[in-house]
């Protein structure tokens, strides 16, 4: 499989895997040299400056936050993963949001999140009076019981 990209912008990164036995290729931040400040509570885009080319419908790109980032300064995305549908050709744009109590300014090359690419099912759709019964049924929310 083949992840083709295109820098859009000057000055942007190639994705790159941090390690052989990474999921995800870490995308960076494409900002002026003032960096982009993100106040607490705040949701900023953030630009890589960076477009890809999937290989075709099966697959989608999925950005997930970086565990440091949101470990160390609270920042992490505002809608926990982003999608990335294959026939999107524009800028990736990574959407973080602040959780912490303190600013935090991104800085122009700095690893934002990580792009991991994987399967997709479309299974065709078809209406039904009914649904199988299971064990679980409609039960939901924590029905399952806690660990």
């Amino acid at each position: 499989m083949v992840l083709k990209y295109k820098k859009v912008r000057d000055g942007a990164q190639a994705p790159m895997r941090a390690s052989d036995g990474a999921a995800g290729y870490d995308l960076c931040a494409l900002c002026g040299e003032e960096g982009i400040t993100v106040q607490p509570g705040e949701r900023v885009g953030v630009p890589t400056g960076i477009a890809i080319e999937l290989p075709g419908p099966e697959v989608a790109a999925f950005i997930f936050a970086r565990s440091g980032l949101g470990l160390r300064h609270g920042i992490t995305l505002p809608n926990c993963v982003g999608v990335i549908d294959s026939d999107y050709r524009g800028e990736l744009i990574v959407a973080l949001v602040n959780i912490s109590e303190e600013p935090y300014t991104i800085r122009r090359g700095e690893r934002v999140a990580q792009l991991v690419i994987m399967p997709v099912c479309t299974p065709e759709l078809c209406e039904t009076e009914a649904l199988s019964d299971t064990a679980r049924g409609a039960q939901g929310f924590g029905s399952t019981g806690k660990l």
